[in-house]
């Protein structure tokens, strides 16, 4: 299986079962779209974000056709202006390159320095799709094991009205 071998090990120890699909590198929402026929289940969008000061970093989970208003974002975490994180944050924080950025990535964030924020539209989901922190395949996971993985990895989240 192509991805992160971690991520198998405790997804295995933590009794998560999934579905694996294999696909070409799907750097985007657009491109995946076409590879995603028959994949019942909610794709995300993952994007990760650093504050001003680049002391702070945040994962934002949202359904794939949904657009982030990023000006509404930095309101809600009162951090001033938000960007994209680097590929070298990406690699530092979460070990994964731009493109398979992922919630699986934050088995890597040891000190749990990434706070995570999810829509609360996702929590209606029956089963989510990430890539396995590589992104020429995708897994799929039911909502309740993703919350059963997040909270194993120890970083702190919030459910917030991103709409």
């Amino acid at each position: 299986m192509r991805g992160d071998k971690q991520l198998y090990d405790i997804l295995e120890n933590l009794g998560i079962e999934f579905e694996y699909f294999e696909h070409p590198a799907l750097p985007n929402i657009e491109i995946a779209k076409k590879y995603w026929r028959g994949i019942n289940t909610t794709k995300c969008k993952n994007l990760f974000f650093r504050n001003h000061k680049g002391n702070k970093h945040y994962l934002v989970i949202l359904e794939h056709t949904n657009n982030l208003a990023i000006k509404d974002l930095e309101k809600m975490l009162k951090q001033g202006k938000l960007s994209l994180a680097s590929e070298k944050r990406l690699d530092k924080y979460l070990k994964i390159k731009p493109g398979s950025v992922s919630p699986f990535g934050l088995i890597h964030d040891i000190e749990n320095h990434v706070y995570v924020y999810i829509d609360k539209n996702l929590e209606k989901a029956e089963k989510l799709s990430f890539h396995p922190n590589l992104n020429t395949a995708s897994l799929v996971i039911s909502f309740k094991d993703f919350i059963k993985y997040i909270n194993q990895t120890g970083n702190s989240y919030k459910f917030i009205d991103l709409y």
